[in-house]
């Protein structure tokens, strides 16, 4: 037998003598006649759908000595309506440029690094570019070769913790590059107040990672972590138990507090939520004033810490069932595949393939994309990661900024974790957020990477596969139609282009692509997608990816989700 299971017709199998039955000299009829009529329609169905211009195209010649060799996959360059992207992010090096100036003495801002930086500092949050006004822009975009680019401008965030009365600031540095023209002032042009209170300033790990955290809040319960749930929390690498913060932490900037649920130290600590929660104040800069507030373990509320350690000690502290033993398997809770192969599994799935060459066109330094009739150029910032600008179709600008404002997540449950958790994912930064891509996975092996970077309290961060476009065939028509007549019958395949952009905050990963299609285009996944159609319609989706922020299950919970583990409910 061949290899792969298959085995061939023996000839002496068949009965060559046999006479054909009414029905099948009926079905073989029927056939050649379906056969001719495709022949027929094929021929006059273009070029595009000719077995010739499929043979030459693809490098196939009838003389088998010569056989054709694909063509590569290099993406060929596009032209941008103008040679500069106004709104590109600024590179590495302007970013350095300007982080250096800032720091400057002259400058007398008393900046302090940000990898050594504490909460009462004043530290660099965010430098990234400052989009400029619309006008100038498009002034710029009617006639390029005349009219000059706007001048280019950074925003740059400082925490001024440092001050007397500490406040959180938005600055404009410019023009750029860094020169001697260079100032900065306050950014004072937008929405929010002026200057932003400094228990409303943006995300920072420390609000429950800092040592605090572990001396003020966990150190006094480290008694109960190990009777109750067998664990301890004292911010060593051995920890059996890890915090997690829920948000938003403030209204109006007059105070700073959140709900710390504790969890088991496993992969996947999102799914293994413990029936402990602190409510605790983060305000000021003095963490040493850091300090609980509630404590919440199995649906009893302590206005303190003491009364919670009174109740566990006198014996009055209503307990929950005991906790896993130390053998339990957690395995479920990671991304190593478990359970049985499923059939056929160890095939390789299907991938398509662009034969003759990349149909569409990227500008790599420009960050400008187009393909059959549609362009566009892309941005990228901290707060919202990819953005789109200049949208033209045919030629014909039909949306000048297209761009998520926020992402909201709104949990709900038996807990005051879950009940009370709205969380505003451009607060914690969804640009600085990406990941590199996964060739194969996140994006077809074919696709096209391009770079993005940004800067905030951490640093700046750069990755080179941070937004990837390919096109693929949508494997359903674009229109189509079998009619009773000649001219009634056709068909156009609905290609789509698909661009990009990977997020990972916490436990979900928001996918963000745009699809730019001739006649459709679909996206999905807590994703945003541009979806470009070919009558001008632009349809634009939201999904998501990673790990639930479950709850603890009890029975309370059951009007809130379903039990999916022994003590985790989502």
């Amino acid at each position: 037998m061949p290899s792969g299971g298959y085995e061939l017709l023996k000839p002496d199998s068949v009965d060559t003598t046999r006479t054909p039955s009414p029905r099948s000299r009926y079905r073989l009829v029927s056939a050649i006649a379906l056969l001719t009529l495709a022949a027929f329609l094929l021929s006059k169905s273009g070029p595009y759908l000719s077995a010739q211009h499929h043979r030459s195209s693809l490098g196939v010649h009838d003389n088998e000595a010569s056989v054709g060799q694909c063509v590569a996959s290099t993406v060929p360059a596009a032209s941008p309506p103008a040679p500069v992207n106004p709104w590109s992010s600024l590179t590495i090096s302007e970013i350095v440029q300007i982080h250096d100036w800032l720091f400057a003495p002259e400058q007398g801002l008393n900046l302090t690094r940000g990898d050594v930086t504490v909460v009462s500092d004043n530290h660099l949050y965010t430098i990234e570019a400052y989009y400029p006004p619309k006008a100038a822009v498009l002034d710029y975009l009617s006639s390029p070769s005349s009219v000059g680019l706007p001048p280019r401008f950074a925003r740059v965030t400082i925490h001024h913790g440092a001050a007397p009365e500490p406040i959180v600031r938005n600055y404009l540095v410019g023009p750029l590059p860094i020169g001697p023209h260079t100032n900065i002032s306050p950014l004072t042009e937008m929405y929010h107040v002026d200057p932003i209170p400094y228990n409303a300033r943006s995300f920072d790990t420390r609000d429950w990672e800092s040592p605090e955290i572990y001396s003020n809040m966990a150190a006094p319960v480290a008694e109960a972590f190990e009777e109750l749930f067998g664990g301890q929390a004292a911010g060593l690498p051995n920890d059996t138990l890890v915090a997690g913060g829920r948000g938003p932490f403030s209204f109006d900037g007059s105070f700073r507090r959140l709900w710390l649920n504790w969890r088991r130290n496993v992969p996947g600590p999102f799914l293994h939520p413990l029936n402990f929660y602190q409510y605790v104040d983060v305000s000021g800069t003095d963490t040493s004033q850091w300090k609980p507030l509630k404590t919440v373990y199995n649906h009893q509320v302590f206005d303190t810490t003491e009364s919670f350690l009174e109740a566990l000690h006198n014996g009055s502290l209503k307990r929950a069932p005991l906790p896993a033993q130390e053998d339990t398997d957690f395995s479920w809770s990671t991304r190593k595949r478990i359970g049985p192969q499923r059939d056929l599994d160890h095939l390789p799935g299907p991938r398509s393939v662009s034969f003759a060459g990349l149909r569409f066109r990227v500008d790599h330094e420009q960050q400008y994309v187009s393909w059959m009739g549609w362009g566009v150029y892309l941005g990228f910032d901290r707060d919202m990661g990819l953005s789109l600008w200049d949208i033209r179709f045919r030629n014909e600008r039909i949306i000048y900024e297209l761009k998520p404002q926020d992402a909201l997540a709104q949990y709900a449950g038996n807990d005051p974790f879950q009940s009370s958790t709205a969380w505003l994912d451009r607060y914690f930064g969804m640009g600085h957020s990406v990941r590199d891509m996964l060739p194969g996975y996140d994006c077809p092996y074919e696709a096209v990477y391009l770079p993005a970077t940004t800067f905030d309290l951490t640093g700046i961060l750069s990755r080179d596969r941070a937004i990837c476009i390919f096109e693929h065939d949508s494997e359903r028509p674009l229109t189509r139609h079998l009619g009773y007549d000649k001219d009634e019958f056709g068909a156009a395949k609905g290609y789509q282009l698909v661009i990009r952009s990977i997020a990972t905050l916490g436990n979900y990963d928001y996918r963000e692509w745009m699809l730019l299609i001739p006649g459709i285009t679909s996206v999905d996944s807590k994703t945003f997608d541009y979806i470009f159609h070919l009558d001008g319609t632009i349809e634009v989706r939201v999904s998501a990816s990673g790990y639930l922020q479950a709850g603890y299950w009890d029975p309370d919970q059951r009007n809130y989700g379903a039990r999916i583990w022994e003590t985790t409910s989502a």
